[in-house]
């Protein structure tokens, strides 16, 4: 349910990794996700990588391009599969059909080496496809931990919760290319509850992950007082912790650099 509250709040790349750092791990436990979604201008799957461990810049680059033969091979498996959500071991992959050129089958075998060369031997894979056309995928999510394994369990919560992580990259993508647009404004518009200056100085700490003792030392309060302002932001902001309250004030721009926020 705390994955899900917080889901209309994520509106922005940086709120989508927040989001999926959070509650979501206890469901999905993850250090890589790429998404993918079709961009109807360049007529093709785009992915995005998020990564909370350290990766090489090969593997990176492979994993966001949509026209690698490893990440085709995974959107035709999953569309082979049924469109379920769908656990595919690397060093078992099945091998592409005769018709691939064999230059192709050796790319295919030498990114999954790539991968497995960093640890990550096996992922999850979700997606969602035009009704009646399984061929045509709006969006695909790849997740993966180097060193970790996915089991049933997760596959299924993966199920459960594709409807959410699909609207919410949709979202994100629908906003960022506003953004991007020629004369946008650079923040969208939005309002937020009244912080305090103090709380204000806090919510900056908390996103720099400052504990309350590292908070109290740079402000000259005390833990308890820090606790207290914590919870005061936490309650004005509906959030279910320091990551949930964090993302929230990303979302409502409550975090823009200015003398009032900046710490000491």
């Amino acid at each position: 349910m705390r994955v899900i509250e917080a889901a209309p709040q994520v509106r922005r790349r940086h709120h989508f990794f927040l989001w999926s750092q959070g509650s979501l791990q206890s469901l999905l436990p993850h250090k890589v996700v790429v998404c993918g979604a079709y961009q109807r201008q360049r007529k093709e799957l785009v992915h995005d990588a998020f990564h909370s461990v350290v990766l090489p810049g090969a593997v990176l680059e492979l994993l966001s391009d949509s026209h690698a033969a490893l990440m085709r091979s995974l959107s035709a498996a999953w569309v082979q599969g049924g469109g379920r959500a769908l656990c595919v071991e690397l060093t078992s992959m099945a091998p592409p059909p005769p018709a691939v050129p064999h230059a192709a089958v050796d790319c295919a075998a030498a990114q999954r080496e790539l991968l497995l060369g960093c640890g990550i031997g096996q992922l999850l894979v979700h997606g969602v496809s035009r009704p009646q056309r399984p061929h045509e995928i709006e969006s695909l999510f790849v997740f993966a931990t180097p060193g970790g394994r996915s089991t049933v369990q997760h596959a299924v919560h993966l199920e459960l919760l594709l409807p959410f992580v699909h609207s919410i990259w949709r979202r994100v993508q629908g906003l960022e290319g506003e953004l991007r647009r020629p004369g946008a404004p650079a923040t969208p518009p939005g309002g937020g509850p009244a912080l305090s200056a103090r709380e204000r100085q806090i919510l900056a700490g908390l996103c720099r992950g400052l504990s309350n003792p590292q908070l109290g030392e740079q402000l000259g309060l005390s833990p308890l007082t820090v606790k207290n302002h914590v919870q005061k932001i936490l309650r004005k902001l509906g959030a279910a912790n320091r990551a949930h309250a964090v993302a929230s004030a990303l979302s409502l721009d409550l975090l823009a650099c200015d003398a009032d926020a900046a710490l000491p």
